[in-house]
């Protein structure tokens, strides 16, 4: 098994890490002071094709693999940055490469490569279905020309800093279908053409995440804004789920390395009592843990990663590499809070920041429990737990 980057991966880490210096720790805390979106920051990254990564050349992407995608995003956010700010750039246009027509892909894969088409909303979690997505209310009823969509999203993030908005909705009654997974559509529905049949309503949250609650109200859409055949829209949204976790991942080991790095610097230069703090062992042991914990995650990430690459079943292990990661990422963030004392709940050395931000990978984009609930279920075949 093969252990070390490619030539071509180390290219790209040492590229973006390049280009995220121009964007240091103090252009994040002011976007995080003014509740701003960090549009400079996702500009640049545009231009420089990064977020076009994973999208093939004849769409105008760089027709990369995902561990390059893994290793753009994990960069951002070592580097102090936070690549959710423009990672469903990155994945959601999924979907349409996997699953669109070929109008669709012709239509909007390169507007999306160059990034004159924003697609970062993707409207799945309900106020009263959270993670249950088959309980979904959201509904497109069929008419002449296409569908009427009614019903309301929660958690929909960057909704605001996007043209297209990705929605599943329910086209058949959940108890009309003979599988739960089935009777769930997928529509790209153009933004700025819906007009007032889409509000949205931003959710102030304790982090600079850009989210909001959208309501639907008598959403006209056509067959032409359906991704792929109707009823499989479940299907087509677990395909694009392993990308998105290997990517949330990817953030979750930058972030711990970034924790990891400033917390032994700061613990080896702070003295106190005559000493530096990191010759205690309280201090010096919790980041050493950590340290291995983000370095066995990376592994799983990597190996996840390349399964994914070969075209291979890879659910569980995305899955727990997600797990793996976020909880290393909190571990270290923990230790990261606590060697820098008082220090670290002050804005100026940005660990508060980092730390809000780390702790909602173990939320989102799915729970951490429910993840331990899949892997005892399907990988060592104990009995369903929801």
């Amino acid at each position: 098994m093969q252990f070390d980057y490619s030539a071509t991966q180390e290219e790209i880490r040492t590229a973006v890490g390049e280009l995220c210096a121009r964007f240091g720790p103090d252009y994040w805390l002011r976007c995080e002071e003014k509740q701003a979106y960090p549009e400079a920051f996702v500009s640049a990254m545009t231009e420089a094709g990064w977020l076009a990564a994973l999208i093939p050349e004849e769409y105008g992407g760089s027709g990369l693999g995902i561990m390059e995608g893994c290793v753009i995003l994990e960069q951002i956010n070592r580097s102090g940055g936070n690549g959710a700010a423009c990672h469903a750039q990155m994945y959601t246009m999924a979907s349409i490469l996997n699953h669109g027509s070929i109008e669709q892909k012709r239509k909007y894969l390169p507007r999306i490569a160059d990034g004159s088409l924003r697609l970062q909303a993707f409207g799945v979690t309900e106020p009263d279905a959270g993670s249950n997505t088959l309980k979904i209310k959201t509904f497109a009823e069929r008419v002449k020309d296409g569908y009427i969509i009614n019903g309301q999203k929660i958690w929909t993030s960057r909704y605001m800093q996007s043209d297209m908005y990705l929605l599943i909705v329910r086209t058949t009654p959940l108890e009309e279908v003979k599988k739960k997974t089935d009777g769930l559509t997928l529509f790209l529905v153009d933004i700025a053409k819906a007009g007032p049949a889409l509000k949205a309503q931003p959710i102030r949250t304790m982090i600079n995440h850009h989210t909001n609650q959208v309501f639907i109200d008598n959403l006209e859409v056509t067959d032409d804004d359906r991704i792929g055949e109707e009823g499989k829209g479940f299907h087509y949204l677990v395909d694009s789920l392993n990308a998105e976790r290997l990517l949330v991942s990817s953030e979750s080991i930058g972030d711990g390395k970034w924790f990891v790095e400033h917390a032994s610097r700061y613990a080896s230069e702070r003295v106190v009592f005559d000493r530096p703090i990191g010759q205690n062992q309280g201090i010096q042991f919790p980041i050493a843990k950590a340290h291995m914990n983000v370095q066995a995650a990376e592994l799983m990430r990597n190996r996840a990663a390349l399964l994914f690459d070969q075209g291979k079943p890879c659910a569980t292990e995305t899955s727990m590499a997600k797990y793996l990661a976020s909880e290393a990422a909190w571990e270290a963030a923990e230790a990261c809070m606590t060697t820098y004392g008082g220090f670290g709940v002050a804005c100026e050395y940005h660990v508060e920041r980092k730390w809000k931000e780390t702790r909602l990978f173990r939320t989102a984009p799915l729970s951490n429990n429910l993840i331990l609930a899949q892997v005892a279920q399907h990988a060592l075949g104990m009995p369903r737990s929801y």
